[in-house]
């Protein structure tokens, strides 16, 4: 029995000196040397008593032997769990205790930091770091770099990614190696990914985005990756000419475009840009178009999921919307409160089905229950609407939908109204505790830069526009808005800020 995912993503490269990894200090690394390296990983693990199934949990930073650890991880069938390099000691416990992860990485920096995860979890604590060494570098480097595949089918794990958890803690999602394959087949094939193309990556690697949507695809294609340890505008700008396509979330869009320098000729080498992990404003696709020429291509997708739509390769990519559902994926806008389907125009929660949607919550049979119907739907949580062309559009997340007075009211057509004042850049609406109506409005309002947005006439246009229960009571002025590593906006944050003001 073959091991899929690993067999489709990188077992296909065994031996091959076609460049993989072109780093910032000019290496290359081949496809073949990143194998080598994961089958030195995968003999130590079996040498350190771990069996398939079992979870290795990773907070490293961004490196070849990153990529080689993940690698090796599919390789040897154990679970990868990657975490957010931000996580403090006290988050990470958490993880690793509910995983039951035997093997914990970190950056040999924080190993003494760290020691209390390994006290706390039973798991073996060892470092690995970005410039190479750490324990598990220097264990690897007396490991042989040849390695029999262990088998694995469709339905096994291969990867617990948890999520965010804005409320209560989080949860780990379990996707199997079809769930990671499928998606990657899709957008590569949806996309139009080949061996020629060289993707600008500047995102995180342990996070969906960057990990199992830019890496996978890539590893697919058979193409190379200019592999940034994170987002430089400078290197963007002067690298962006050996480059052919890039990810990335809205953030890395507007730095470019504040930056002069960044131009058509800059990005004429490019045939692809694609936006994810968080909504891009349509004046950001406007703005990207009359420099460049060319059109962002935005998606949709989330943790559980991987990637459900996109916008069309070919076709009108429609500022404001994801696009429609990809290849393989079921979608439909339903009623909150009685799972209905609900007819294209109106507003529901999203649920999507195919092979992309994980097999539910680690050790929480409850909350995927609740979440993941016995049909194979899964409830997103996020609130939705289809137009009449059939583009869908992220209207806010369900969690964020505010009732005041009993009336449901969606932030993101608050926020819509907003964006599109004068010296306006971005906005964000949030619900607050009120005594009488149980929710009151407050936006909070970002200007552009060198602006001062006139408050009063933005109420007075909102007033024109919208009935009288979805005006905000009270419009804030902001330097920036909190967001995550991905770049979303966290409301809950907000509410906590602001909320007991009011």
């Amino acid at each position: 029995m073959a091991n899929l995912l690993y067999d489709t993503l990188f077992g296909r490269h065994s031996g091959k000196s076609t460049p993989f990894l072109r780093l910032a200090n000019g290496d290359v690394i081949s496809h073949a040397e990143v194998l080598a390296r994961s089958s030195c990983f995968a003999n130590l693990f079996i040498a350190m008593g771990l069996k398939p199934g079992d979870r290795v949990a990773v907070q490293i930073d961004k490196s070849p032997d990153a990529v080689s650890l993940y690698a090796a991880c599919v390789q040897a069938g154990l679970i990868f769990l990657p975490l957010n390099t931000a996580y403090t000691s006290d988050e990470v416990i958490y993880f690793v205790e509910n995983s039951g992860a035997a093997l914990f990485v970190c950056q040999e920096i924080r190993s003494r930091e760290m020691k209390v995860v390994a006290k706390s979890t039973g798991a073996r604590l060892e470092t690995l770091n970005s410039e190479g060494g750490g324990s598990l570098a220097v264990l690897a480097d007396d490991q042989s770099d040849s390695f029999t595949t262990v088998s694995r089918d469709g339905d096994d794990l291969a990867a617990l990614l948890y999520t965010s958890g804005t409320t209560g803690r989080s949860k780990g999602a379990m996707l199997t190696q079809s769930n990671l394959l499928s998606n990657a087949q899709t957008l590569s094939e949806f996309w139009r990914f080949t061996a020629d193309d060289v993707l600008l990556h500047a995102l995180p690697i342990f996070h969906t985005h960057g990990l199992f949507v830019a890496l996978n695809i890539t590893l697919l294609a058979g193409g190379s990756l200019i592999f940034m340890p994170k987002f430089d505008t400078d290197f963007m700008i002067k690298h962006m000419c050996r480059a052919t396509t890039m990810m990335g979330v809205p953030t890395f869009y507007t730095r470019l475009l504040d930056d002069p320098r960044f131009s058509m000729q800059v990005a004429q080498h490019m045939r692809l840009f694609i936006s994810g992990s968080a909504p891009l404003l349509a004046e950001t696709h406007v703005a990207f178009e009359q420099r460049t020429g060319h059109r962002i291509l935005e998606r949709y997708g989330m943790t559980e999921t991987n990637m459900n739509t996109s916008n069309p390769f070919e076709g009108e990519r429609r500022a404001g919307t994801v696009g429609f559902p990809l290849p393989g994926v079921m979608l439909k806008i339903t009623d909150t409160a009685t799972g209905k389907t609900l007819p294209n125009g109106d507003i529901g929660q999203i649920e999507v089905s195919g092979p992309n949607v994980f097999k539910g919550y680690w050790q929480m049979p409850e909350k995927t229950a609740e979440e993941l119907r016995e049909n194979g739907f899964f409830i997103t949580g996020d609130l939705g609407q289809i137009d009449e062309d059939g583009y869908l559009k992220i209207v806010g997340r369900d969690k964020d939908l505010i009732i005041a007075g009993g009336y449901n009211i969606y932030p993101k057509e608050i926020e819509m109204l907003i964006n599109d004042q004068q010296d306006v850049l971005e906005s964000a609406v949030i619900g607050i505790p009120h005594s009488d109506l149980g929710e009151s409005i407050i936006a909070l309002i970002v200007a552009k830069k060198g602006s001062m947005p006139d408050l009063d006439q933005i109420s007075r246009n909102i007033a024109q526009s919208l009935a009288k229960f979805k005006q905000p009571s009270k419009l804030i002025m902001v330097a920036q808005l909190p967001r995550n590593t991905m770049g979303k906006v966290q409301k809950n944050v907000l509410r906590e800020t602001y909320g007991a003001d009011f």
